[in-house]
């Protein structure tokens, strides 16, 4: 095994595995307080890690850069933690990467003008099926929502929306990411948005003393570390070297690899439930995925 393929699967493994921790910590403080932390200390340290290169953002840049912070990391991560909480890990995974490509397309269509073919329109179609069989059992009083929390399609459905709030973020920030380094246009968005997450946390939820003192306890603790190491720093820095080595069609295969573990950890260590329904959900969606990352064929 190569080094930048072993690197891939620690990338799928702990991105795969960030959802577990996420829902965790969101039992025992306020979910988007919760994110809020970690953004905010994540900020900070990829800021110190770039060093030199922390200022170098051109004027005109920040205007933009600020706008796409709110909307990569606190609008999309504000519903991601709220929805983990209420929603099965395993589930909110899925809605979460399976959708990122489709949204890519509808955002990039908006914003820049791209035009949607044939394959991109089926990609879309089969996604909204497969979103569809997702909620099935929920809309329906099935088995999940039976057995679990009340709020699951609600959740499942704040995970869409933040997921939509990212890739219009990703989309809009195209123009700024060549400007300055990697690690600087991350590192301030990641905190400016860690600094929006607080300011939501503070009009949204009742955070009291007994939240910051769960923050150096455990479970809450070893959740946060995780994130902040595993999910912002490692699986972060690991995905620039794979851009870099493999380009993104290769590099975005973690899409397919990272919900299947967050689905197996949930079965497992949660006893989340996977019936039918969601199963056929997921495939679907995993197949509208797959379209969309699709290279084009060239014409000969």
């Amino acid at each position: 095994m190569s080094r930048n393929a072993a690197l891939f699967a620690v990338m799928c493994l702990v991105w795969g595995l960030t959802w577990l921790p996420v829902k965790v910590g969101a039992s025992h403080v306020p979910p988007v307080f919760l994110a809020a932390v970690r953004f905010s200390l994540a900020g900070v340290l990829m800021l110190l890690w770039a060093g030199r290169d922390l200022p170098k953002v051109p004027a005109g840049a920040w205007p933009r850069l600020i706008v796409t912070a709110l909307l990569l990391n606190t609008a999309n991560y504000s519903l991601l933690f709220w929805g983990t909480a209420h929603a099965p890990t395993g589930l909110a995974a899925i809605v979460n990467f399976a959708t990122i490509p489709i949204f890519t397309l509808l955002a990039s269509r908006a914003i820049e003008g791209e035009r949607i073919d044939a394959r991109k329109l089926a990609a879309i179609g089969l996604g909204t099926v497969g979103l569809g069989f997702l909620f099935a059992t929920r809309a329906l009083g099935g088995l999940s929502a039976v057995h679990g929390d009340p709020l699951e399609a609600v959740g499942l459905a704040a995970v869409a929306f933040g997921t939509l709030f990212y890739c219009t973020g990703a989309v809009l920030s195209r123009p700024i990411a060549g400007t300055m380094p990697t690690l600087t246009l991350a590192g301030w968005q990641t905190l400016i948005g860690g600094i929006g997450l607080s300011a939501v946390s503070a009009l949204v939820e009742p955070v009291g003393r007994a939240d910051f003192a769960a923050l150096v306890r455990s479970p809450v603790l070893p959740a946060i570390v995780f994130l902040i190491i595993g999910g912002s720093l490692m699986g972060f820095t690991i995905y620039m070297r794979l851009l870099r080595d493999w380009g993104a069609f290769r590099a975005g295969l973690y899409a397919f690899i990272s919900p299947a573990i967050a689905v197996g950890v949930g079965v497992v260590v949660l006893s989340e439930p996977f019936g039918v329904s969601e199963a056929v959900g997921a495939l679907l969606m995993f197949g509208a995925a797959a379209i969309a990352l699709k290279r084009p064929e060239r014409a000969r």
